[in-house]
């Protein structure tokens, strides 16, 4: 009982670590070569099998897809050790394929952890509507309201003008008028390809020099940006926007309110949760893999919930050495 204490109350974001390094020195391998699927899959195994070092009770609730299309990491796959506390798992071991493949910015492996039944599940849900803001800004923002009444509450909360106020948007088709809409305000955009999450964190991280997120992205990305923001004071508001008919339909056949709006605490309903990052490629959140000689050099944030400490980490990695201790291919 008292080693199941022990391990429930460890900072588990320190050994998590080790999951998201594990998949971005193997995606790494695939950079500009043009071949998503090759890192997406060479990502998968390596993180799946550094999750069996980790003292965790594990069941995948943000996965690869059902077990029938995702041959690992598939929703309800078991992962950790087997011992430890038992938690809700959402892993993306590339956000953002296409960056990899082709050389873009901002590609992420990321892991968020739960403790057991306190990690929203969307369910058949692939985008919702985001609105992120940090600390500062926190409680000012209106998911229903205009762009512009958000910029001009969120500027007045910050103490500047609109004009410095810069806003993450993914350069999607989607967004031409909401991308409109900011630059008439008088904002700055930011547009990137992929990687929502890094633009979650960036938007609650009050160091950094993005003020918001706005748009709509992956709802799973959705889940795991809670994760790394829980506990440090900033905002996040998330309603399902399904892109499809399809999509729409199997939402409300599973029962989830496709209206409602929730938040952080709403989608991490508890302060036990953890979340691990590593950067695959160059962004402004972590930078890419990169390498020096037999060394791959990783850069990496892990963010405990209940204290909200933020710790970023360099690791130089042996790739020689790590081949023969290792099943993974760095």
């Amino acid at each position: 009982m008292k080693m199941q204490q022990h391990l429930a109350d460890k900072n588990i974001a320190l050994d998590l670590v080790r999951v998201t390094e594990a998949a971005a020195l193997a995606a790494a391998r695939f950079f500009g070569r043009g071949d998503k699927e090759a890192a997406d899959e060479a990502a998968v195994e390596a993180m799946r099998i550094a999750f069996q070092g980790i003292h965790i009770r594990g069941t995948v609730v943000i996965g690869e897809g059902e077990k029938d299309h995702a041959p690992m990491l598939y929703n309800g796959e078991k992962v950790g050790f087997g011992d430890g506390p038992e938690m809700d798992v959402a892993v993306d071991p590339v956000d953002g394929t296409t960056a990899v493949a082709f050389g873009y910015n901002n590609s992420l492996a990321v892991v968020g952890l739960a403790q057991k039944g306190c990690m929203f599940n969307p369910g058949p849900s692939y985008y919702c509507k985001k609105l992120v803001v940090g600390k500062d800004a926190a409680g000012v923002i209106d998911i229903d309201a205009p762009i512009k009444d958000n910029l001009i509450k969120v500027a007045k909360a910050k103490g500047k003008p609109v004009s410095e106020l810069k806003v993450f948007v993914l350069l999607k088709p989607r967004h031409e008028k909401l991308i409109r809409d900011i630059r008439m305000a008088g904002a700055r955009v930011i547009t990137h390809r992929d990687g929502d999450i890094a633009g979650a964190i960036l938007a609650a991280d009050p160091r950094s020099s993005v003020d918001m997120l706005v748009g709509t992205g992956g709802t799973p990305e959705a889940v795991l940006s809670c994760c790394a923001i829980k506990g440090s004071g900033a905002q996040m508001l998330t309603r399902l926007d399904p892109q499809s008919e399809e999509e729409r339909k199997a939402i409300i056949d599973a029962g989830i309110d496709i209206d409602a709006v929730r938040g952080v605490n709403d989608i991490i309903t508890t302060d036990q949760c953890f979340f691990a990052a590593t950067g695959i490629t160059e962004g402004e959140l972590l930078n890419g893999v990169r390498y020096k000689g037999d060394f791959g050099v990783t850069h990496s944030l892990t963010v405990r919930g209940r204290t909200g400490t933020i710790r970023y980490i360099q690791a130089w990695h042996d790739r020689r050495k790590l081949s023969k201790m290792s099943s993974i291919d760095y």
